[in-house]
């Protein structure tokens, strides 16, 4: 019988463990893997599956087959039933975005509420190379090609993919070996879905031209994620050395504060070579809350390298970008990010249309009103199921939301703070109720 490799090293005895089931071949391989091993590794393992009230009866039929496998291998079954397709409405998303944020949302609450260390799922060399493929296209930098990571550390708990390195060929093969059957989700063959057409259209081409094209995708993701972990490093250690906060001023010193930006040494720039140019150009924009793209990076290194006094630039984000006798100096461009949209009041209670939607805000009795406008650096957002606030600037750099984009970004602000953000799911406090809906201005 075909067996089913796993990466023991993201296991530890006493480890207690969620398998994320969905019914199809891949989650169900890996929890008869690990049902069978859990005693020999020292798992405490349960399931968990979340019902994306997606596909009808079909998903009914999902779930209830995901209960009674977890009742054959004897674990214990989590589940919850949510409504991507209004949630995908209310905050401006996809249903594949919607139905991620849902689920790994879910998995951070599970581990916070009944006490996990981690939820397995399964994704396998051929997701990773989808996604690696996906990123290509979108033209990402190395850390988009680091693709999926084996495992991702949450304050609540970690997620972790044991099964990364199996193609999808062995999981179906080990399952076949035990008469193991699986659930088919339809959807997976829609091509409406980017996704899937890299599966089933691109990526059968390519495998033409090489045969072990997936393994080396998945390989090319390893070396990204260990570079990006090293440029990381790397990054901190030189921009506390050559990153200058603020404005220098007469008498000595710098004016300090976000509103001044930062400036580098151009001597020391161009001294430097062109791969460490980018990366601390790109850093430094990072920390403005602006993430460069590969045009908006070669203006940035052909201004401190061969620029003269005085010119300047304007890039997406917004950033606006000086060049000084000295120094290449970087801050918030504010009167662009304001020309992207203007700010719009909404009463509280009360409704009001802006950036494409329509808020409707409701709270005991009459309260300040709050503000729909685009984020501005310093914002922080408190996201559901998150152990504290955090910069907007890092969560759309998660999210992957760049140029003009990340400028008209909008957030709504109620007594000081980010009550809504398009995109993610938002802990709100007290006591207002905001509706959002999708608005096409008909």
């Amino acid at each position: 019988m075909a067996e089913l490799k796993l990466d023991k090293t993201l296991l530890r005895p006493g480890m207690r463990l969620a398998v994320g089931l969905s019914g199809g071949a891949d989650s169900v391989a890996l929890a008869r893997r690990l049902a069978a091993e859990a005693g020999e590794l020292g798992l405490v393992l349960s399931v968990a599956h979340l019902h994306h009230g997606l596909r009808g009866a079909d998903a009914d039929g999902d779930q209830e087959f995901c209960r009674e496998l977890a009742a054959g291998l004897g674990l214990a079954f989590h589940t919850r039933s949510v409504d991507t397709a209004a949630e995908a409405d209310r905050y401006g998303e996809s249903i594949e975005e919607a139905a991620r944020r849902l689920r790994y949302g879910w998995f951070r609450e599970l581990m916070a509420s009944h006490g996990l260390d981690a939820v397995a799922t399964a994704h396998t060399l051929d997701d990773q190379a989808e996604t690696v493929v996906g990123k290509l296209l979108r033209g990402a930098w190395t850390e988009g090609l680091s693709g999926i990571y084996p495992a991702v550390h949450f304050p609540e708990g970690q997620i972790v993919r044991p099964i990364l390195a199996v193609r999808r060929s062995e999981v179906e093969a080990y399952l076949a070996g035990l008469g193991q059957a699986w659930r088919e989700d339809r959807s997976n063959a829609e091509l409406v879905y980017t996704r899937n057409r890299i599966r089933h259209e691109l990526l059968p081409v390519l495998d033409g031209w090489n045969p072990q094209l997936r393994e080396h995708l998945s390989n090319m993701a390893e070396l990204a994620r260990d570079e990006e972990s090293y440029w990381q490093a790397e990054m901190e250690r030189l921009g506390a050395q050559l990153i200058l906060e603020g404005r220098p001023v007469r008498g000595g010193g710098r004016a300090a504060g976000l509103c001044e930006g930062l400036a580098l040494d151009v001597v020391r720039v161009a001294a430097l070579g062109p791969a460490v140019q980018r990366r601390l150009l790109r850093y430094a924009a990072g920390r403005l809350g602006v993430a460069l793209n590969f045009d908006a990076t070669e203006t940035l290194r052909r201004l401190a390298t061969e620029g003269r006094a005085g010119q300047k630039a304007t890039l997406p984000g917004p950033l606006l970008a000086e060049r000084t006798p000295r120094e290449l100096r970087l801050s918030p461009n504010f009167a662009a990010a304001e020309a992207v949209a203007e700010e719009v009041t909404l009463p509280v209670p009360g409704e009001a249309e802006g950036f494409g939607f329509r808020f409707r805000a409701e709270a005991e009795g009459q309260c300040p009103a709050a503000v729909i406008r685009a984020w501005k650096p310093g914002d922080r957002v408190t996201l559901r199921y998150s152990s504290g606030p955090r910069k907007v600037k890092e969560v759309l750099e998660r999210m992957k939301v760049s140029g003009t984009d990340r400028a008209g970004w909008p957030v709504v602000v109620w007594q000081g703070e980010v009550v809504w953000m398009r995109g993610v799911a938002v802990e709100i406090q007290g006591g207002l109720r905001l509706t959002v809906e999708a608005h096409t201005g008909a």
